[in-house]
């Protein structure tokens, strides 16, 4: 029954309607709240939820089968999966349950409800270094994703804090850091404030210092590395240094040194392919003068320093026993023959060392046999995978420090307990200003300091 408007000025009257079974969609959650966080075992997991993506028709897809678009552009999930999903309605167009044959055409809205299974993230908090009415500056624990992607999405910075702030609060991430580094970051509370900081960031009048974890001793003094760096993989985001790449430079200066560690934990090291660690390690603190993707971790590389626990730069089953050092005209490899190891990790290689990185991790999850535990979600079906490890959630780069080049502002976060003196050891537990090495890059190119 329902109530329709009758002549002008008349009263609603009653009419009869068929009542209509809603889709099957409908009764699916799309945003459940609170959110479903538990803790276990030094990680915050999501318990698997019901979640629906609406995507309007691309320009690709027009005059396209239904099952065909999901084939070709979906493949995370086998095709079989695609064609019961479409067949019991949790694929709709329009709202509406349609074949897999069915033609989607411009203006078309593509609704797909799916059991939704996160992977883990640290259960370390998001502290925070400084807040006021403009910005939050917080200090980003690793293996926590900055904005929803991929497999991620309440397991990251920007839905934490909405879900401790309230669920109509929205964070303005100012500045991106990669899955896998900590440190610090700009968190605005409105959109003339992410503006604002932005507008500096771009401009080049922002400082940025960060800390790395290194293999071996690290020269002394300050060292400028001027490569360029090119991207020699957009698939899988890896970086060399190239001569025919971007213009690069970054200011490195050792902050302390330690001896081998212990030779059990060098041992598990040399079982997930890193070089072994018969050298000890440095602590480096580094000033990226230009912005490129993986620029501390490729430079590093190729100074024979790389970031001592790093999947990708760090690898011998990748790079060979050099892991790259100096190689800027790829003498020992070619790029084809470091991109198919690197392909190849996580299939018949050691997974875990590369399990979670961030460029790879769609590929990797098509074929981590290795890590599957052996069970099916009772809702779903879909295979269950272990929880991942301290390796797969940490790397040894931490932005330490932002200040505005003006004197304005600067916020520095604590030094990682990666960065701090080994048990029975002295060492440094805190940085002093960046004077240092802001005149080293001004003695080499004054108009970019």
């Amino acid at each position: 029954m329902a109530l329709v408007e009758s002549a002008q000025g008349s009263p609603f009257k009653e009419e009869h309607v068929p009542f209509q079974e809603p889709p099957p969609v409908v009764t699916t959650p799309a945003d459940p709240w609170p959110r479903p966080y538990y803790f276990d075992d030094g990680l915050r997991k999501v318990a698997p939820y019901h979640f629906t993506y609406n995507t309007y028709c691309k320009q690709r897809w027009r005059g396209r089968e239904l099952l065909d678009i999901f084939a070709s552009e979906f493949r995370d999930r086998p095709l079989e999966y695609y064609k019961d999903a479409i067949e019991r309605g949790a694929v709709t167009v329009n709202g509406k349950s349609v074949p897999t044959h069915h033609i989607v055409k411009n203006g078309d809205v593509v609704s797909h409800t799916l059991h939704r299974h996160e992977p883990p993230v640290t259960a370390r908090p998001i502290s925070i270094v400084h807040e006021d009415d403009d910005m939050i500056v917080i200090n980003k624990p690793t293996g926590v994703p900055v904005h929803p992607a991929g497999r991620y999405n309440y397991n990251s910075v920007v839905e934490i804090m909405r879900a401790e702030r309230g669920h109509q609060w929205n964070p303005l991430p100012c500045n991106r850091l990669d899955r896998l580094t900590s440190g610090v970051m700009f968190i605005a509370k409105h959109p003339k404030a992410a503006e604002k900081l932005s507008f500096q960031i771009e401009g080049r009048t922002v400082r940025k210092e960060y800390i790395a974890r290194v293999k071996g001793e690290f020269p002394n003094g300050e060292v400028v590395c001027d490569m360029p760096i090119l991207q020699i993989s957009p698939k899988l985001g890896l970086n060399r240094v190239r001569a025919n790449g971007k213009a690069a430079r970054t200011v490195f200066k050792k902050l302390a040194y330690y001896p081998p560690i212990s030779e059990s934990t060098d041992k598990t090291l040399q079982n997930l392919g890193f070089e072994p660690n018969k050298e000890g390690y440095s602590i480096v603190r580094c000033l990226p003068v230009t912005g490129r993707t993986h620029q501390l971790r490729v430079h590093l590389q190729h100074l024979g320093h790389p970031i001592g626990n790093d999947p990708i730069y760090c690898n011998q089953r990748v790079w060979g026993s050099s892991l790259g050092a100096n190689d800027a005209d790829a003498a020992r490899d070619s790029d084809e023959d470091i991109i198919t190891r690197l392909s190849r990790m996580g299939k018949s290689e050691v997974a875990d060392a590369v399990a979670y990185h961030d460029e790879m991790v769609d590929e990797y999850n098509k074929k981590k046999a290795e890590k599957m535990s052996g069970e099916l979600c009772e809702v779903c079906q879909t295979p269950l995978y272990t929880d991942p490890g301290e390796q797969e959630l940490c790397l040894w780069l931490h932005s330490l420090r932002y200040e505005d080049a003006g004197g304005s502002w600067s916020y520095l976060s604590p030094l990682p307990e990666w960065a701090l003196p080994p048990k029975g050891q002295d060492g440094p537990r805190e940085v002093g200003g960046m004077e240092d090495l802001v005149q080293a890059v001004k003695e080499e190119n004054p108009e970019i300091a």
